[in-house]
């Protein structure tokens, strides 16, 4: 798989994860914090990528709002400190040095077609855990 398709293809794992809890849970759509341009990720291009592997509706109430807008949202909602503590995860440790910015569909796709999709999928959900947060 080339490297600058990895946080591409990692965010399509993300997607479909996603929506077998939220079927699960018999939610009616997916909710992102993703924000337009922010990062390499969040184009127009790759949002496309990502959200073509689910079926349910992906919505996303940041995607216009600037980084000052977001960071005033989560201190009044109380996950400010959370999303700035120290933590590495799969975003930060393994961040292409060239990710793509402008992919197109059947390159991603192509990409991925050297995964076991399904095993992996499979393999997150059987280790996975609900966390019912009430505000």
């Amino acid at each position: 798989m080339p490297g600058d398709f990895f946080t591409l293809i990692m965010r399509r794992f993300m997607m479909r994860i996603a929506e077998q809890c939220a079927e699960e849970a018999r939610a009616k759509s997916i909710i992102t914090g993703e924000c337009l341009g922010q990062v390499a990720s969040q184009t127009m291009e790759a949002l496309r990528c990502t959200e073509d592997v689910v079926s349910l509706p992906v919505l996303r109430p940041l995607i216009g709002m600037d980084k000052e807008e977001i960071v005033r949202i989560s201190r009044r909602i109380g996950t400010f400190d959370t999303s700035i503590l120290p933590y590495e995860d799969c975003c930060t440790v393994f961040t292409p040095r060239h990710p793509k910015t402008k992919p197109h569909l059947d390159e991603v796709r192509e990409a991925e077609s050297a995964l076991d999709v399904e095993s992996l999928c499979a393999r997150a959900m059987k280790n996975r855990e609900f966390v019912r947060i009430k505000l």
